[in-house]
């Protein structure tokens, strides 16, 4: 069966509007990618424009390929790109265009939007997406071991832990070039989204309340 590329839509929230990534979106990237590297230890993330434009081709030909859903994040506040995330690890049946199963991931933010409601807004525009949309049965997460952060940011959403997968893909790591990682993975499921939805929407009144 031939796969083709699953539509990018673009979702819209009060803190955040996710649109398609585009060639257009590179230098931007950088730019927010660069305002403050500090907590990017655990994720490789764009260094230079060249980086960005090779970072999109690559996005976009895995796009083509059905592998793939990638994002650009917008601060709607500031109309500003501050981040990516994307759809990946799409699981279906091979009669089925339709997945059974998605991973959200790929993600990264500017710092200045880090631990604010850009995230907590963006996984619950992508989760219901997934879910309502998408039609899957479940949604992975996932992070290094060692990142007790996004590892504490993921508990915070409702997702359940699963355990460690040792030495599961390459790290990340600058200067761990050829190591392996353990990955700690995490999973919401159909039938948990509606009290994990409801959590997310509490939460996300909060911080337009605030």
């Amino acid at each position: 069966m031939t796969v083709s590329a699953y539509p990018i839509p673009t979702l819209t929230g009060p803190c955040v509007r996710l649109e398609p990534l585009g060639r257009e979106h590179a230098e931007a990237l950088v730019n927010a990618a660069n305002e403050d590297r500090a907590s990017y230890y655990f994720t490789s993330v764009l260094e230079t424009v060249d980086d960005a434009n090779e970072f999109v081709e690559t996005m976009l030909s895995m796009w083509r390929a059905g592998e793939v859903v990638p994002f650009v994040q917008i601060d709607v506040a500031r109309e500003r790109v501050v981040g990516v995330t994307r759809f990946m690890t799409i699981r279906r049946l091979e009669e089925s265009p339709s997945p059974y199963a998605v991973e959200i991931g790929g993600t990264w933010l500017a710092g200045s939007t880090q631990r604010t409601g850009i995230n907590t807004n963006a996984k619950l525009l992508l989760l219901d997406y997934a879910f309502t949309t998408l039609g899957v049965g479940r949604v992975d997460l996932k992070t290094d071991a060692r990142n007790e952060r996004s590892r504490a940011a993921i508990s915070r959403i409702g997702a359940t832990f699963e355990g460690v997968l040792r030495h599961w893909q390459p790290s990340l790591v600058a200067g761990e070039a050829g190591r392996l990682r353990d990955t700690a993975i995490y999973s919401i499921l159909d039938v948990e989204w509606p009290e994990v939805r409801a959590g997310l929407r509490s939460t996300m009144d909060r911080y337009v309340a605030s």
